[in-house]
């Protein structure tokens, strides 16, 4: 909607932009999921996607705010519209994507850091419950009272009302930095994964080997569950 009314932009690509902006919120956790698990850990990630999804949402307050940043209204009567100039498209493109990967920055660091603060299951339980309680009442939240404030308001206050929520637990989880339990960075299978498809792929032409000792990850010889030599299924990966 904003888009259609302060943009001009019309409804087919206001949807293709709004769908562009979905998926990416879909796709990227499952790309940053990789970053805490296996270079940084899950503080350093949430403080810095914190931080950038701020950036992205004080962009869209001073885009709702300053007239220079939108094209111009359409005059009374007039069945033409002022389209947006590529500067102004490129700085609205650029908080979409502040925001976007921002927000799949903490989607997926969140629940295992705080999980990581816990060692009883129990306790771990009641945090689960409590996050998705949480997530679920900001999207409720976001859906209806900030809506209603920029359809019946202002796109300002409605976007305003979002930076400073953001603001605010920025602050509050950045102070309490000290006191949280760092767990060192682990590891990502994904890692592993892509070395192994990688490995595979620029060894395609070699001939796989069916001794036990060229292979640099061998079972153990008196293990009953897997034999030693690897099997045929997904072969090409032996290499």
């Amino acid at each position: 909607v904003f888009l259609i009314e302060e943009f001009n932009i019309k409804s087919i690509a206001a949807a293709q932009i709004s769908n562009i902006v979905n998926g990416c919120l879909t796709i990227l956790p499952v790309v940053t999921a990789i970053i805490p698990d296996s270079f940084f850990g899950n503080i350093p990630v949430i403080s810095s996607s914190a931080f950038i999804s701020l950036l992205g949402i004080v962009l869209l307050t001073l885009i709702a705010s300053f007239d220079k940043l939108i094209p111009q209204p359409r005059e009374t009567g007039s069945i033409l519209c002022e389209s947006p100039s590529k500067l102004q498209l490129w700085i609205l493109y650029a908080a979409l994507a502040l925001v976007t990967v921002g927000t799949a920055g903490t989607r997926v660091s969140l629940g295992s850091a705080g999980a990581n603060q816990y060692e009883r299951p129990k306790h771990k339980e009641i945090l689960f419950t409590w996050y998705f309680l949480t997530v679920n009442a900001g999207a409720i939240v976001s859906a209806t009272a900030i809506v209603y404030t920029q359809d019946n308001a202002s796109w300002k206050l409605g976007f305003s009302l979002c930076a400073a929520a953001n603001m605010i637990s920025f602050i509050v989880f950045v102070s309490g930095k000290r006191f949280y339990n760092h767990e060192k960075p682990m590891g990502s299978p994904f890692r592993s994964l892509i070395c192994v498809l990688v490995a595979a792929t620029s060894k395609i032409m070699a001939v796989v080997s069916s001794k036990e000792e060229d292979y640099h990850r061998v079972l153990g010889r008196e293990s009953k569950s897997f034999t030693a030599i690897p099997s045929n299924s997904f072969r090409f990966l032996n290499r």
